[in-house]
C-alpha cells in the first residue's frame, strides 16, 4: 500500500512538473528555435547546418505538410514532424502549415505578408549577417504608423515611417527621405519584417557609413495579381499598382512632408524598390525626375530595351550628360542566382551610352529577401552625399 501511494505521488509530481512547463521534451541537438516564432515556442528550429525542423500538433488530420519542403510523419502523440534533408538556403524564406489540403500559418509564427496573405517565416542565419540585426551599443531608430486618407482609391491608408535614432533628439534638424517599396504579393510591412531594414539602417548610421535619413514604406497596391473576366494579361500588368503614382506623388510625399521634419527638394529625395516595387520606382521616378534625384532597383521587373534608350521613359535618357547631372545614384541590383545578366546587361548598356550606374550583384542568393536586405546595405551608403 505504501508503495502504491508513493507512486501516486510520484506520478502527481510528474504532472505537475509537465503542467508548469518543467519537464521539457529532448529537443534537437544543435538547433535553435526561428527567429520568427512567437514568445515560447520552440518549433520550427534550425541547426547549425541549415536544416530545418518543423513540428505542429494536428490529432485529426490526415496529411499535414509543410509548403515548398514536403509531407510529415504522424507520432501516436498527435504531434506530426519533418526535418529537411537537405540544408536551407541562408536568408529569409516563406511556408505555410497544410492540414489536410488547407494551407494556413503556422500557430508558432509570428505571421508576415508575402505571397498575397498572412503566412509565416523561417530564418537561416547568414554567417556575416549582423548588418541586420539589432546591435548592442547601436542607437536605435523607430518604425511608427503614419495613417492618411487617399482620394485616389477613396479609403484610409497607412505608411510605416522609420525615423533614424537623432531625429527625437534633434528637434530643430530636418532629414532627407527615402521611399522604399516592396514587390509584389508583399505589403507596407515587408521591408521592416522581412527585410529588417530598420536594423540595417540603425548599423550603417551608427557606422558612419549612411547619412541619417527618414525612410517610408507605403502599400504599392501590388498584393495579388488578378486578371479581370476577358481582359488580356498585358492590360492587367499595365494597371497593376498604376495607380501608386498619383497616390504617392499627390498623397504620400505631401502628408510626409507635413508631418514630419523632411527636407522637401529633389536632392534630398530618394525612391528605391524590389522586384514589382523596382519597376514601380522606375516608372515614378524616371517621369518625375523633377522630384528624384537618387533611383534604387533591386531584382527590379520590367526591362529597358538600350537599343532604343532614345525612347524609353519619355526620352529621359536622350541627353547621357542631363541625367547623369539630375541623377546623382542610379543603382542597379539584383542576385546572382535569378538570372542576373538581364540587370548586368542593362548596365552595361547604359554605361555604354554614357549613362552612369551602380551595378551590385549579390552572390548566392535568389529572388528573395538576403538579396534585397544587401541591395539596400549597398544602397544606402551611396545617398545624399
Amino acid at each position: 500500500m505504501k508503495n502504491g501511494l508513493q507512486l501516486i505521488f510520484a506520478f502527481l509530481i510528474l504532472c505537475s512538473l509537465m503542467v508548469k512547463g518543467q519537464v521539457k521534451e529532448q529537443l534537437p541537438e544543435g538547433t535553435l528555435p526561428n527567429e520568427f516564432n512567437i514568445v515560447g515556442a520552440e518549433y520550427p528550429r534550425v541547426g547549425k547546418d541549415g536544416r530545418t525542423y518543423f513540428k505542429v500538433f494536428a490529432p485529426d488530420a490526415k496529411k499535414v505538410e509543410i509548403s515548398f519542403r514536403g509531407e510529415m510523419q504522424r507520432g501516436d502523440d498527435g504531434f506530426w514532424t519533418l526535418v529537411s534533408k537537405e540544408p536551407e538556403v541562408v536568408g529569409f524564406h516563406y511556408y505555410q502549415v497544410i492540414i489536410d489540403g488547407i494551407s494556413v500559418a503556422d500557430p508558432n509564427g509570428k505571421p508576415v505578408f508575402g505571397m498575397g496573405k498572412w503566412v509565416s517565416g523561417i530564418e537561416i542565419p547568414e554567417e556575416n549577417g549582423g548588418y541586420y540585426k539589432p546591435q548592442a551599443g547601436v542607437s536605435k531608430g523607430k518604425v511608427s504608423e503614419s495613417w492618411y486618407y487617399s482620394d485616389v482609391r477613396n479609403e484610409w491608408r497607412r505608411c510605416f515611417v522609420y525615423t533614424p535614432a537623432c531625429y527625437d533628439k534633434e528637434p530643430e534638424r530636418k532629414f532627407p527621405v527615402l521611399y522604399l517599396q516592396h514587390g509584389m504579393g508583399e505589403n507596407e510591412t515587408s521591408w521592416a519584417n522581412q527585410g529588417r531594414m530598420n536594423f540595417i539602417m540603425d548599423n550603417l548610421i551608427a557606422a558612419g557609413e549612411a547619412k541619417p535619413m527618414v525612410v517610408v514604406m507605403d502599400n504599392g497596391n501590388i498584393e495579388n495579381f488578378r486578371t479581370q473576366p476577358g481582359e488580356n494579361p498585358n492590360e492587367t500588368r499595365a494597371r497593376f499598382g498604376a495607380d501608386f503614382t498619383p497616390i504617392l506623388l499627390n498623397e504620400i510625399i505631401p502628408h510626409i512632408e507635413s508631418s514630419f521634419r523632411v527636407l522637401t527638394d529633389r536632392d534630398n529625395r530618394a525612391m528605391a524598390g524590389l522586384s514589382w516595387g523596382g519597376l514601380q520606382t522606375f516608372n515614378i521616378t524616371l517621369n518625375n525626375l523633377d522630384k528624384f534625384s537618387y533611383i534604387g532597383g533591386f531584382s527590379g521587373a520590367g526591362m529597358i530595351n538600350t537599343d532604343r534608350l532614345d525612347e524609353a521613359y519619355n526620352g529621359v535618357f536622350k541627353d547621357p550628360a542631363a541625367f547623369n547631372e539630375k541623377v546623382h545614384v542610379f543603382f542597379l541590383g539584383i542576385g546572382s542566382e535569378e538570372h542576373p545578366e538581364r540587370t548586368k546587361n542593362l548596365s552595361d548598356g547604359l554605361k555604354k551610352a554614357g549613362i552612369n550606374n551602380v551595378y551590385y550583384e549579390s552572390p548566392g542568393t535568389a529572388h528573395e529577401f538576403l538579396t534585397w536586405r544587401r541591395c539596400l546595405k549597398e544602397f544606402v551608403p551611396l545617398l545624399f552625399k
